[in-house]
């Protein structure tokens, strides 16, 4: 048995630091690097990269919608055809910083509400495809375990995509199979020790918890913990210890090398 564990990274920006990138990096197989848009900047992400490359960690592009102040975080209405645009803007943009860097890039996650509103929206969930498989048609297309996510891997499918099924053992889930919103208490899980018996049960037992109590199916690929959790560094930490102990073997998604 093996999984990727991941976490959304290069989320600094200008005079602004955000997460313990250096310090998380050493706990993970992959590396979901902000493009610049919702967080980083052209610095932080060639330095992410490096400290990627330097640590034997997959590069994967983390492109969200233009929304600096929201963090990515809010919904906006963009067409298709500028999501698509949006996309290939900002996965171009971490391609080159790869190929700047010595490395390939292995896949692609939507962050935020771009990456909610493709679960739900198959227009939106096409337009991320479509700018995936314009790069590079190689690269993975990171979608959301369960039966929320089945929209997601129906049109990567379609169109030639890899896909990756990802769970989040950070964020507590509703019954329905998403994500619980960030507007309700409880929705981020920072307890360590909460969230590695999480990580278990979705990788060993492939289900999960939901906030009901009920649990669900899924099927993962990869585990996603937050950068900018405070407790981050313990959570991937905690989660590789835990599953290494009970015989998963942990390697990056994407493309081999």
């Amino acid at each position: 048995m093996h999984i990727d564990l991941n976490c959304d990274m290069g989320e600094s920006f200008g005079a602004y630091q955000l997460g313990m990138d250096a310090e998380v990096i050493r706990h993970i197989t992959s590396a979901n690097i902000a493009c610049g848009w919702h967080a980083g900047d052209p610095l932080v992400m060639n330095r992410t990269v490096q400290l990627a490359v330097e640590n034997g960690v997959g590069v994967g592009a983390h492109p969200g919608y233009p929304d600096l102040l929201g963090f990515g975080r809010r919904n906006m209405a963009c067409t298709p055809e500028e999501v698509r645009f949006y996309m290939i803007y900002q996965i171009g943009a971490l391609k080159a910083f790869c190929a700047a860097n010595g490395t390939q890039l292995r896949h692609v996650k939507p962050h935020g509400a771009l990456y909610l509103t493709a679960v739900e929206n198959a227009e939106v969930a096409r337009a991320v495809a479509e700018a995936i498989v314009a790069v590079d048609p190689n690269l993975t297309y990171v979608a959301l375990a369960g039966k929320k996510g089945e929209l997601m891997t129906r049109i990567g499918s379609e169109m030639g995509l890899k896909v990756a099924y990802e769970a989040f053992p950070d964020r507590a889930y509703t019954p329905e199979g998403t994500l619980q919103s960030r507007k309700e208490p409880g929705a981020v899980i920072k307890d360590p020790k909460v969230v590695v018996e999480r990580a278990l049960t979705m990788v060993l037992e492939k289900r999960v918890i939901a906030v009901d109590g009920t649990s669900f199916p899924l099927e993962a690929d990869t585990l996603c913990v937050h950068g900018d959790t405070p407790t981050a560094v313990d959570l991937t930490k905690g989660i590789r210890k835990a599953l290494e102990s009970e015989g998963v073997e942990l390697s990056p998604m994407g493309t081999d090398d």
